[in-house]
């Protein structure tokens, strides 16, 4: 869906917002302009309806007057506290609306709302709008024509709007594409084509640069190689370069890409497995992020690495029992295959710090079940050894709608991770039942983090995917967590 920017519009479709004032039902400057010129049929309808104004309610409005089809009523709550964030959220649900009612074009009508009616509001609801437009159908094939999205185009009356919102599209372009690689069937997204598909980022300025088996194994990256034994699949790491800051030492983004997870020899039951093609979340949030950036020229020096693989039991097969040497030269006892995340993440973060010596390093996996007990879908878990990044971090997520919750990191939890036979464990034990299992995988990594680097890790298994959704910006699976996130961070805390 296209978004524009314009004084004047022909739009037969529009978007208005209703809220509340002193517990009543208020309409919103535009949304009176526009009932006058409807002859008071919409607040009629409005009344008929008993429509709330209520954040998130949607009243539409069929044939309001002689030169409008439709007009939809989207509640933004107490008008006294509209911002940029209600604003985007209520945009995002009356372009949903419309998405697939045959309207081609539709205009959100906010110019005459003073209060409001600025470019940076104009993009958000922008933004917002183009967020709720994504649509994953390209294995659809029987979609009938009424099922298919017809809105092309969304006008926003404010010609401002088009002064910002070059960045708000790239944000838009690097959620998307975070979203696509998360809803891709395995099948078709295995390490080689996933590398396939970063390297398209060149165009836009990045540098990447992917790494086979082969060269992995030159490195002593055998915990991340140990993971794809069982694959008929090469694993690869991919690293993509954004250079936009001088010559300052860079934040490394890394992120987990087992494009499908088994589970391996300790093979996960069957039912929901399926899943488990998003098991990539991390890497599709650093490879949405990278192109973010790009798009929008950060003034930042990025580099996000990858590590793609697929855990997949066979004859070559890891064995729980076995033992692995990390690159960092720490050896790694595999009680569990089925904890592989932090076996693909912890060469891909040594990689990281030997060849990129970041100011800086954040991981992003979909790494443990236990954040889903412990957050649901609504936050991701945070762990880190800084409280200046944890702040940073958290303060981005909460801007960005992305929130994290961040949890204790203590030598009692890092002592679990002993083993009897070699420096460390990859889970605390074989048969599972152990509890704070996602600060124990948080420990686990932070032993690959050298000493002086500022590092947080955020466990985004609840949130990469969800079931079932209630914000209107995020599909019902792929939701592309973290781009938004990130893309924050960087632009409050490492642009010059």
């Amino acid at each position: 869906m296209k978004i524009e920017f314009t004084s004047g519009t022909e739009a037969k479709a529009v978007i208005a917002f209703v809220g509340q004032a002193d517990g009543q039902v208020a309409m919103s400057p535009p949304a009176l302009k526009l009932d006058r010129a409807c002859k008071s049929r919409l607040s009629k309808a409005v009344a008929a309806a008993k429509f709330n104004g209520a954040a998130g309610k949607i009243l539409t409005v069929h044939a309001p007057s002689d030169t409008l089809d439709v007009v939809v009523l989207v509640g933004i709550g107490d008008l006294a506290k509209v911002d940029g964030a209600v604003l985007e959220r209520a945009a995002a649900s009356g372009a949903k609306a419309l998405l697939t009612s045959g309207i081609e074009t539709a205009t959100v009508a906010l110019a005459s709302w003073k209060k409001v009616a600025n470019g940076a509001h104009a993009a958000r609801i922008g933004f917002g709008a183009a967020l709720a437009a994504y649509r994953f159908d390209t294995y659809r094939t029987q979609l009938k024509a009424e099922q298919k999205p017809s809105l092309k185009t969304l006008e926003i009356d404010v010609p401002e709007g088009g002064d910002v919102w070059a960045a708000h599209q790239a944000v838009v372009d690097g959620v998307s594409f975070a979203r696509d690689l998360v809803n891709e069937p395995a099948n078709v997204l295995h390490p080689e084509e996933f590398a396939k598909r970063l390297k398209e980022l060149k165009s836009l300025g990045v540098e990447v640069e992917v790494l086979g088996e082969a060269q992995m194994a030159a490195l002593g990256m055998h915990s991340l190689l140990g993971v794809g034994l069982g694959s008929a699949r090469e694993s690869q790491l991919v690293v993509m370069k954004w250079q936009g800051g001088g010559e300052e030492a860079p934040l490394a983004l890394v992120g987990k890409g087992v494009c499908f997870d088994t589970g391996g020899i300790s093979m996960k039951p069957s039912g929901g497995m399926e899943d488990m093609k998003g098991d990539m979340g991390g890497a599709a949030a650093v490879a949405g992020t990278m192109r973010a950036l790009a798009g929008r020229k950060a003034k930042a020096n990025v580099v996000g690495l990858v590590g793609l693989v697929e855990n997949m039991p066979d004859g070559l097969a890891q064995r729980p029992g076995d033992i692995v040497t990390s690159m960092s030269g720490q050896t790694i006892e595999v009680l569990n295959t089925d904890a592989e995340g932090r076996l693909v993440l912890c060469d891909v973060m040594t990689y990281a710090q030997e060849k990129h010596a970041p100011k800086a390093m954040i991981d992003l996996a979909t790494l443990t079940g236990a954040i889903i007990i412990s957050l649901g879908h609504e936050f991701a878990g945070l762990f880190s050894n800084s409280d200046d990044l944890s702040a940073k971090i958290t303060k981005a997520g909460t801007v960005a709608e992305e929130p994290v919750w961040r949890f204790p990191l203590t030598p009692a939890y890092n002592k679990l991770m002993d083993s009897p036979i070699a420096d460390m464990k990859n889970v605390q034990r074989s048969g599972g039942g152990a509890g704070a299992g996602s600060i124990t995988a948080a420990q686990f990594l932070q032993r690959f983090v050298k000493e002086g680097v500022d590092w947080a890790h955020i466990d985004i298994a609840g949130t990469a995917w969800k079931p079932g959704n209630d914000d209107p910006r995020e599909p019902s699976w792929g939701t592309g967590y973290g781009v938004r996130l990130l893309n924050r961070l960087v632009a409050d805390s490492f642009e010059g």
